[in-house]
């Protein structure tokens, strides 16, 4: 097997999949949603495929018309703790959010996750910025911005210091002594800030891969400075390579300026894909889904990201830039946003356009197995990607077609593993055991 630099790859599962129509071709039933069945079926072809994780976004809130388009959603914490006990490597990657979540709770939770997974969760740090979330906790709408990443840096910050609180070598477990833990290894962390008072430690031994390991998709101003100083992985938004070398290497400098090894920040963007044995039969598939929206649903998808009604847009001109502000005064994703507006002006695309070339906010490829190997390996070896999150158009399809037929000309180009290494998601991403903040002051005083 190759020793160069293997990328990583993760699916993410999109409900029926990333296309908002997928549920009308019926590939599984209404009730998939709430299937456990269908669930590890995914994962286990992704296993199959040997990829790093499986990952799940999530929602705190019931949006959009119910009678139109597939709603509800489990939780995903209780989901992947199913779906980990059904299979043996894939790496379990839930979302959460930091502007609805206490600290405490959601770290018990995913350190509770990652010891019974064996060393096999992350959590995907968000910060929630619809306001429809927010009602659900009290609030009439959601927090600026700015509030809602300085909430998130001090959680992902107590969060870290309660998966610290105990020692790797904390748990004694000596009978004959009677002793099982050895208290000087145990750690309150005494919190106390803006947003949070946390006495800790906290109540789950430090888990299997030292702790869960943190995945970050903001690409704001805040994002990327929660992501640059704490995330593992950061999943983003670049549509165009230009912007993903650019982007691939502000993170990696970021990174280095807080101290940090780049190596060790994963930087993985987003691909949607469809996928058919010829580029024909992969447009008919595209177009196929697309039929059942219509061209004014599909624009609609577009007003709503850039924040202008549809009746005011021209489908076959270009987006009226006249009259898009800033990215930075944007209330929702920045991301999002600022990768479908550099792909329409670099492109020069017209609404029409523009509503065929992003899924989801993210790249789309429509083309062949081996067109998406070309551009994943692009990528990867032109240093704008460290791996991928694929978000394929339908379920179980897609992910199906994406193992058998891209996986295997990733190998062959000598890029991505033929099996597992380790048993653990650092171990998959080919990140450190991370020593506790303990441990390394210790050292350092004896040092």
């Amino acid at each position: 097997m190759s020793t160069q630099r293997q990328m990583s790859i993760g699916m993410n599962i999109l409900g029926f999949g990333a296309h908002s129509a997928a549920w009308r071709e019926a590939e599984a039933p209404a009730k998939a949603l709430t299937d456990l069945d269908y669930f590890t079926h995914i994962a286990k072809a992704s296993e199959r495929g040997t990829l790093d994780a499986i990952f799940l976004a999530d929602g705190p809130a019931l949006a959009g018309d119910v009678s139109r388009q597939p709603s509800g959603r489990l939780e995903p914490t209780v989901l992947l703790t199913a779906i980990a006990l059904a299979t043996r490597h894939i790496g379990v990657i839930a979302t959460a959010s930091s502007t609805f979540n206490d600290p405490y709770n959601l770290a018990r939770r995913l350190a509770s996750v990652d010891h019974l997974s064996g060393g096999r969760a992350a959590w995907n740090v968000v910060t929630t910025y619809n306001d429809a979330a927010a009602q659900n906790f009290g609030q009439a709408a959601s927090a600026l911005h700015a509030e809602r990443y300085g909430r998130a840096e001090e959680f992902v910050e107590v969060v870290q210091k309660l998966w610290d609180s105990w020692e790797d070598d904390a748990i004694v477990g000596d009978a004959a002594r009677g002793v099982f833990a050895d208290p000087a290894k145990v750690h309150s962390i005494d919190h106390v800030g803006k947003h949070f008072s946390v006495r800790g430690p906290l109540n789950v031994p430090r888990s299997p891969q030292g702790r869960p390991v943190i995945v970050q998709a903001g690409s704001s101003e805040g994002g990327k400075t929660l992501g640059s100083r704490h995330a593992d992985a950061i999943f983003t938004t670049q549509t165009t390579l230009a912007d993903g070398q650019a982007f691939y290497q502000e993170m990696k400098n970021r990174a280095r300026a807080w101290g940090r090894n780049p190596e060790h920040l994963k930087i993985m963007p987003g691909l949607s894909t469809v996928i058919g044995s010829t580029e024909a039969e992969a447009q008919a598939r595209f177009d196929r889904l697309n039929a059942y929206l219509g061209e004014s649903t599909l624009a609609q998808q577009i007003a709503f990201r850039i924040g202008i009604p549809l009746d005011e847009l021209d489908l076959d001109a270009e987006l009226p830039w006249q009259r898009i502000g800033p990215v930075s005064e944007f209330k929702g994703s920045h991301g999002f946003l600022e990768a479908q507006l550099n792909l329409a002006r670099r492109e020069k695309l017209s609404v029409r356009e523009l509503s065929r070339r992003i899924l989801v906010g993210h790249r789309l490829l429509v083309g062949t197995p081996e067109q998406v190997a070309d551009t994943l390996e692009e990528w990867f070896l032109a240093g704008a990607a460290d791996g991928f999150n694929i978000m394929p158009d339908m379920f179980p399809s897609g992910v199906e077609v994406f193992v058998d037929e891209v996986v295997p000309l990733l190998r062959k180009r000598g890029i991505f593993r033929h099996e597992y290494a380790g048993t653990t998601l650092r171990e998959h991403l080919g990140l450190p055991h991370p020593r506790s903040q303990y441990e390394r002051t210790n050292q350092a005083v004896s040092a």
